[in-house]
């Protein structure tokens, strides 16, 4: 094939890496460029300490897609899972700690009307987020000026609210813009309850409890439809992008790992292929970015090439990191402070309640790291012996919130952020810190310059009415070709977003090939 029919693939994240199976599957000459030694991007297992694996960034699969893991048959290509199906257990200080299994709730401080209402809950979010599931697989419409296609996506997207009922079709629409406090406050008794519901509509994002979008960027988290839900892959999420990758290496797609682009290549007003940091030139007629939208098209690309207000959108894309990313080699396993053994292994969230996570978010408006963060935690080393020699364990974390600010971004404020966290996590699991081995603690400034991900966001934007759907990244690039000829983006800055799920890069994948077919 000539250079003009490959198509080069800026990043081997698990979007960009989708994206080459299914290009590859399709018989396109695809070549993947990755800047790290490895796949996998922020879903990349790393060594902490020797002997001491742990997940760079991501750390608990729940969004992947059953069709790309059937489609791709990734089970055929190593992925197994460690544990499927993690209980959240909320830790209370007085030991009374709340354990959510699916739509049950069970603790001994649990009013009976909450352990109802919970159930209601549980069912009716989800049905909710099916809303935006269903979307996931929809090439976003246009805004103005689009075809029957697109008046047809739009009318689908409309259908399925209304499948909802009447009663539950208005409940969505009152609640989907606004905070998850009042929604917790309006159903629920417990704090701890609260608190820990709470904390799933925040995470990974640059929102409070209080803040509007919270609700939505809770149904965005459960609209994923992974099989088994929380789950552990064996060997850490690397082992995941590892599939992906010998998925798309047996279709025939070419992986180059520790080969970073420097810059976008141009021949006239077409993409003509990229650039590497060494010099070397790789000539191609199609070029699609796993990078964020601003990495994409502002640095390696360059705003020179674009229109002026496009560029402006893309500058004001909101995708100011808040959570940081906490590894904990550990001698051996702690004991969390009257928790049943038996569910040490499972996902335990520190978040007393929802007023606990404002005051700590209340910190970061302000570029300041929380004094009191919240935190979800995990012993993976429990289920998945790979990960730490016998006897010994792995903690992995994540802290809200640490902003994306030059003035928590410092060594000193990443040490005085570890000690913060390591003293919430103390008072949980008493003795925790005579027990460290090794630690490492990423800030979003960490996470850009690690992952090159803009803001250390790792949705690649904020998860908000304004920037999602046919808004993500900004009107005008949607679907997901860009207005310079031959260049795609297919990463979570794209529909439907961030989460390991892998549907931006089967969607771009598809976008191509029917654009191709089209033409």
């Amino acid at each position: 094939m000539t250079d003009r029919n490959r198509i080069v693939i800026i990043g081997a994240g698990h979007n960009g890496l989708v994206c080459a199976a299914y290009l590859a599957k399709a018989g396109r000459q695809v070549v993947v460029l990755e800047a790290a030694s490895q796949v996998g991007g922020a879903a990349a297992t790393r060594e902490l300490a020797k002997g001491f694996r742990v997940s760079g960034c991501a750390h608990v699969c729940y969004q992947l897609d059953g069709g790309i893991a059937r489609e791709l048959a990734l089970n055929s290509h190593g992925l197994k899972w460690a544990r499927e199906g993690l209980k959240t257990v909320a830790l209370a200080g007085a030991g009374e700690h709340l354990v959510l299994d699916g739509s049950r709730a069970e603790s001994p401080a649990l009013p009976d009307a909450d352990r109802t209402a919970y159930a209601d809950y549980h069912a009716r979010m989800r049905s909710f987020a099916r809303v935006l599931g269903k979307q996931h697989h929809r090439i976003p419409p246009r805004i103005g000026g689009g075809g029957r296609s697109d008046l047809m996506t739009a009318a689908a997207l409309g259908l399925d609210i209304r499948r909802l009922g009447r009663d539950s079709m208005r409940e969505f629409l009152r609640i989907a813009g606004i905070n998850i406090f009042d929604v917790l406050e309006e159903l629920f008794e417990s704090p701890l309850l609260k608190g820990a519901l709470a904390f799933d509509a925040v995470l990974g994002t640059n929102l409070g409890p209080r803040s509007n979008n919270s609700v939505l960027a809770l149904l965005h988290r459960l609209s994923g439809d992974a099989q088994g839900g929380l789950s552990l892959p064996e060997g850490g999420m690397g082992s995941v992008s590892e599939a992906l990758a010998a998925a798309a290496r047996a279709a025939g797609a070419t992986i180059r790992v520790n080969s970073p682009v420097a810059r976008i290549t141009m021949e006239g007003d077409r993409v003509s292929g990229v650039e590497l940091e060494d010099g070397e030139q790789v000539p191609a007629g199609t070029i699609v970015s796993n990078a964020d939208p601003a990495q994409t098209l502002l640095r390696l690309l360059g705003a020179r090439h674009l229109e002026t207000g496009f560029v402006h959108r893309i500058r004001h894309i909101r995708s100011k990191g808040m959570a940081a990313k906490l590894h904990l080699a550990l001698e051996a396993m702690p004991t969390i402070a009257r928790l049943a053994p038996e569910l040490a292994g499972e996902r335990l969230v520190i978040a007393p309640d929802p007023g606990y996570i404002e005051q700590a978010f209340d910190a970061a408006k302000y570029g300041q790291c929380s004094p009191e963060p919240a935190l979800e935690v995990t012993f993976p080393s429990v289920y998945d012996r790979t990960l730490a020699p016998a006897g010994k364990h792995v903690l992995s974390a994540i802290v809200l919130y640490a902003p994306f600010d030059p003035r928590a971004s410092d060594a000193t404020a990443r040490q005085e952020l570890l000690d913060r966290a390591l003293a919430v996590l103390e008072r949980a699991a008493p003795g925790i810190r005579r027990q460290v081995i090794a630690s490492e603690l990423l800030l979003p400034a960490d996470i850009e310059r690690e992952f090159r991900i803009t803001g250390g966001h790792w949705h690649h934007g904020e998860l908000a009415l304004d920037q999602l759907l046919m808004l993500r990244p900004v009107p005008g690039a949607a679907q997901y070709a860009m207005p310079v000829n031959g260049l795609w983006l297919c990463g979570a800055g794209c529909h439907p977003g961030g989460g390991v799920m892998g549907a931006a890069g089967r969607n771009a994948a598809h976008a191509m090939l029917a654009q191709e077919k089209a033409a």
